[in-house]
């Protein structure tokens, strides 16, 4: 998203345009996927705590509901795009389709700073998204749920103001929430644990023992912090990890050789995953440049953060001994980085599947929310991994069969679900 010369949405429509061709898509069909159905922008006027009214720019994108309501995160992030959550709508698309669960696309977005907001700011922008959305939104319509630098308590204020609007107690309007105000089990970890689940299987295949890796991450909050957890848990090690660095507006990577300490590194984290340099110095880690999270000598790459990050030059950056790359963030790798990764016989998992844990956690929570009845964290989490575990190995089969790159193999599964349920409603 840094780049400003990178459009995600040329990125999304090229990776569409792939699978469309494989298919054999008619144009119609082609038309209808390749944008959004719905877009909505716009502003949302906030009494700042000075006193000073400032106006803060919303976006939600519903790229395509045919398989069942809308589905998608909202971002806070100042360098936030209408190209940005157009391309994370269809790639949500996608995400629901390829672990087969009965939601479309959506995503939305403020153009703000979290860090630079105080919580009563923070809450009015919520609020002010939800006055501008409300009527296109709802359970059985479009679902909201968290993103970058969005919580719990963002999800709550929201949810409430939409409760209020409507006067009814609507907890399936939004996933997300805090557990006791209608939030799931395990959904914390859901992203995070699912690109574990889904790594847990590609080791399987490559017949790799998960105690015989190390991997180095980018980024450090929910998702990487939940991945790191689990990896951790079935014997690997974590070698670097990688931030961003509010105070000094830039990415620093954080190596311990021997293996960072999960633990140890929260406690000197904020709550943005930002961790603190100068401390984590004083405990032995390496400072590293932002950037260098890709060049370090492990079998397992995790781009955790934002998109747009291994790209053409970047690629050049990683060691020989990578052999698998585990996307738990949206759209990190470009379509030229893709085939160097590919002639190079890396084995990818391709974002929309990885990462795909925190949907589908997302789907339990409205399930459970609009029946009023809640499971247990070992139900949600094992539900979690049946679904993650029979998407991948639905990809891994069709890639094997067809000898095809494991991304093309999602996105021809995922495509042709949802032109075909496209199809059955009589749409094209």
């Amino acid at each position: 998203m840094n780049d400003t010369s990178f459009n995600p949405f040329v990125m999304a429509q090229t990776q569409f345009d792939k699978a469309a061709e494989f298919l054999g898509l008619d144009s119609g069909t082609r038309e209808l996927l390749r944008n959004p159905m719905r877009e909505y922008q716009f502003s949302i006027p906030v009494r700042m705590d000075d006193g000073a009214v400032k106006v803060f720019r919303g976006f939600r994108v519903q790229h395509n509901d045919a398989r069942g309501p809308g589905k998608g995160g909202i971002r806070f992030h100042p360098q936030e795009t209408i190209n940005t959550v157009r391309a994370l709508s269809m790639w949500m698309t996608w995400k629901c389709a390829v672990v087969d669960i009965p939601l479309g696309g959506s995503k939305g977005g403020v153009i703000c700073d979290p860090h630079n907001l105080s919580m009563r700011e923070q809450e009015q922008i919520c609020r002010g998204w939800v006055r501008q959305m409300s009527k296109d939104l709802g359970p059985l319509v479009d679902v909201p749920a968290p993103d970058v630098m969005t919580s719990a308590q963002h999800m709550l204020w929201m949810l409430d103001e939409y409760e209020v609007i409507y006067g009814e107690k609507k907890p399936g309007f939004i996933t997300g929430k805090p557990v006791g105000m209608g939030g799931s089990l395990g959904r914390t970890e859901a992203t995070g644990y699912g690109v574990i689940y889904t790594l847990r299987e590609v080791l399987k295949e490559l017949g790799l023992r998960a105690e015989d890796t190390t991997a180095s991450i980018q980024g450090f909050g929910n998702v990487a912090q939940y991945a790191i957890q689990l990896y951790n848990q079935i014997g690997g090690k974590v070698i670097c990890v990688s931030c961003w660095d509010q105070n000094d507006q830039v990415a620093y990577s954080f190596r311990n050789k021997s293996g960072i300490d999960l633990e140890q590194l929260l406690t000197i984290t904020d709550r943005f995953g930002g961790i603190d340099k100068n401390k984590a110095r004083d405990l032995g880690y390496d400072v590293l440049d932002g950037s260098d999270w890709i060049a370090q000598d492990v079998d397992i790459l995790i781009p955790a953060a934002l998109e747009n990050e291994i790209t053409a030059d970047s690629v050049n950056k990683m060691s020989k001994q990578v052999k698998i790359i585990a996307e738990g963030a949206n759209g990190p790798t470009t379509p030229e980085a893709d085939k160097v990764l590919a002639e190079r016989g890396v084995f990818v998992i391709p974002d929309f599947l990885a990462n795909a844990g925190g949907v589908t956690c997302s789907y339990f929570e409205q399930v459970q929310s609009n029946m009023n009845y809640f499971w247990e964290k070992d139900e949600v989490l094992g539900k979690l991994d049946v679904k993650m575990t029979a998407a991948f190995q639905a990809v891994s089969d069709l890639a094997t069969k067809r000898k095809l790159f494991m991304r093309d193999a999602a996105y021809y599964i995922a495509v042709n679900r949802v032109a075909q349920a496209c199809k059955d409603r009589g749409w094209v």
